[in-house]
């Protein structure tokens, strides 16, 4: 992904421009960004947008160890969801919005690791995993990581990179927006749209 960096940042920007620009959504979102390669590193801590300064940078770097994401998101998103329930937060089942430009560097390792994540036996918090996977990913593992059939998406064959990581963020901006509109009425629900560019990611049986 390294020749698009500036394409990531661009879409992680947006991202919170948009979230600022709508106070009464941002309201009800709380935002983190992380990067993961060999480790993770976390660019924005868990956050209310609308007192964002500045949108976090992302950095290209290495390979993709998937497990070390889930991992720290397995320790990370516990925690999270304490400290905002102390807070007097009601907390809805949290979403992980996963971009993957290649294979896991640690296969097969990183399946442990994302099934203790999203385990609600193991992880009461589990998130729900919307997987989207660019370059060299391959439908079949992003289709493993995302937490439902429908969540799994793979970008078309031969399409433009950084095309496809800016509609990677549009559409989670959309889902954010839309999902957001459903938590004061009686059914909340996470709504998941398909960015243009990206198809189901369906796996082979």
């Amino acid at each position: 992904m390294g020749a698009y960096e500036a394409e990531l940042n661009n879409g992680v920007a947006s991202l919170c421009e948009r979230l600022h620009s709508e106070p009464m959504i941002a309201a009800k979102v709380r935002l983190a960004v992380i990067g993961f390669a060999q480790d993770v590193q976390v660019r924005l801590p868990l956050s209310d947008a609308r007192t964002l300064t500045a949108a976090p940078q992302m950095r290209i770097r290495g390979v993709t160890n998937y497990g070390a994401a889930f991992t720290m998101l397995g320790q990370q998103i516990p925690t999270d969801v304490r400290e905002l329930k102390a807070q007097g937060y009601q907390v809805h089942r949290p979403a992980v919005f996963f971009l993957s430009d290649g294979l896991p560097s640690d296969e097969p390792a990183w399946r442990n690791a994302r099934q203790q994540l999203i385990d609600r036996q193991v992880t009461p918090t589990a998130p729900n995993i919307i997987a989207c996977g660019i370059g060299q990913a391959e439908a079949q593992i992003i289709s493993q990581v995302a937490t439902r059939p429908e969540f799994g998406f793979i970008a078309v064959p031969n399409c433009d990179i950084g095309l496809a990581i800016s509609e990677f963020f549009h559409s989670l901006v959309q889902s954010l927006v839309q999902s957001s509109q459903t938590l004061d009425t009686q059914s909340p629900r996470l709504v998941v749209n398909r960015p243009d560019q990206f198809v189901l990611a369906v796996d082979e049986v």
